[in-house]
């Protein structure tokens, strides 16, 4: 951890970080069944600091939890109300924020009569996920030998913990080869998404990106969507092959944890000049003085603390 905090929030109170503690037979500790999120507050050029797209986030997270039939003890209200208390007690500018929710102790096996939901909310300072050097530089990404999930077989519109067992595998796959980052393609060999990241490419002027079939709908992905059209530009969702995107002007991965991070070479090749595009550039510029309270149109991204 790069930086512990005072206080976590669990199960509807504030306890120490080194009290938070779960039993060893925790049931989502064995089995993966739980959901969560990742949330980022920015330190706004006021001086003041907010939450991005908070109300989404926790949609998202209530949503995870119906898809995979948990039913989170508390409200969309509760949580959200949470959330800024626990960043607020905390006394942090700026930083990241995991809620999560999960199954506790008390039966063990696949299949459990009597579930005990429990939810945390942790938050503590974090950096550039990819690196300062990679948003400005772009990062290498190599096509991992790994698969996306399957849409049959789990349950790609939720961010379960289990699934990112896939992206773990993925990750620590291209990162023992010497990349930054992991492209998975789908089951029919299509450009999916990064381990923890949407991706989008350039030609030609238009902006594509994987659409909303094997991948979890980001919502940075969902900002980027709307950066775009309201700078007018070309978007499509739309399948593209990984020789496509060698193809590509530019190419950028877009998350929470990554916000908007260029990409520069894929599988040894490199994309474009090799470094962003003006494209990337105007995109991530815009994201940026979102996130941090500079543009008008999108004030009602953030959640003040």
């Amino acid at each position: 951890m790069e930086a512990k905090t005072d206080k976590i929030w669990l199960d509807g109170k504030l306890v120490d970080w080194d009290k938070a503690q779960i039993h060893i037979l925790t049931h989502t500790l064995h089995y993966g069944w739980g959901v969560f999120e990742g949330i980022r507050c920015y330190h706004c050029h006021n001086g003041s600091s907010a939450i991005f797209r908070l109300k989404e986030h926790v949609d998202r997270l209530f949503d995870s939890a119906h898809i995979v039939g948990i039913k989170i003890p508390f409200t969309r209200e509760e949580i959200f109300s949470a959330i800024l208390e626990t960043f607020r007690i905390n006394r942090l500018k700026e930083g990241y924020i995991r809620p999560i929710v999960f199954v506790g102790d008390g039966e063990m096996g696949i299949y459990v009569k009597k579930v005990d939901v429990r939810v945390a909310i942790a938050v503590w300072s974090w950096g550039a996920y990819l690196g300062d050097e990679g948003l400005a530089k772009g990062i290498r990404a190599k096509v991992s030998s790994f698969t996306r999930l399957q849409v049959s077989s789990q349950m790609t519109k939720a961010k379960v913990c289990g699934n990112y067992v896939n992206s773990i595998l993925a990750k620590r796959e291209i990162i023992a080869a010497g990349y930054d980052e992991a492209i998975l393609l789908d089951t029919e060999g299509y450009v999916s998404e990064a381990s923890g990241e949407n991706i989008f490419m350039v030609k030609n002027g238009i902006i594509k990106t994987s659409p909303l079939t094997s991948i979890l709908p980001g919502i940075t992905r969902d900002s980027v969507i709307t950066i775009a059209k309201d700078k007018g530009c070309q978007l499509i969702e739309e399948r593209f092959t990984r020789d496509e995107l060698y193809l590509a002007d530019e190419a950028f991965f877009s998350g929470t944890a990554a916000e908007i991070t260029p990409i520069r070479e894929v599988d040894d090749r490199q994309i474009g000049p090799g470094h962003p595009g003006p494209v990337t550039k105007d995109i991530q510029a815009t994201f940026f003085d979102a996130v941090k309270g500079k543009v008008d149109k999108y004030k009602g991204w953030l959640a003040r603390l």
